[in-house]
């Protein structure tokens, strides 16, 4: 059987769990656990926002996906279809997926604040107040 290409490597995934780690580690009250298939789940008050999934279920993609709202993943979605996409089996609740190889060039700035937005969305009031107070709303 042929070996599948698929753009990006083990070297692009640590990649990823190193830059959207760090964004994830300045929100309180979370954690980040890689599970047996190397997906990275990020987690607040034991509820995931947000994983990095490396060729789930064989789809080829280095994906993160970010817990949203319908309307903001139709929005994301349609302003750049080529980077973001809506996430398989979570996306009827509105998860967006953004694809993080170096071929789709991921704006990671924008990665950050989808995930800041999906911390929010799970995050207690006490947990937002204290992120607020030390860096600004977002």
């Amino acid at each position: 059987m042929a070996e599948r290409v698929l753009g990006w490597g083990d070297d692009d995934v640590a990649a990823a769990r190193v830059r959207l780690g760090a964004v994830v580690a300045q929100l309180p009250e979370t954690s980040a656990e890689i599970d047996e298939y190397g997906n990275t789940g990020f987690f607040t008050r034991g509820s995931r926002f947000a994983w990095i999934l490396p060729d789930h279920h064989a789809d080829g993609r280095l994906a993160l996906w970010c817990k949203a709202d319908r309307h903001e993943q139709q929005a994301v979605v349609a302003r750049d279809p080529v980077r973001y996409f809506v996430a398989p089996y979570m996306g009827r609740f509105g998860w967006i997926g953004a694809h993080l190889d170096p071929a789709h060039d991921p704006d990671w700035d924008a990665l950050a604040e989808l995930i800041e937005a999906a911390w929010r969305a799970s995050a207690t009031k006490k947990a937002i107040a204290t992120f607020d107070t030390a860096n600004g709303p977002g």
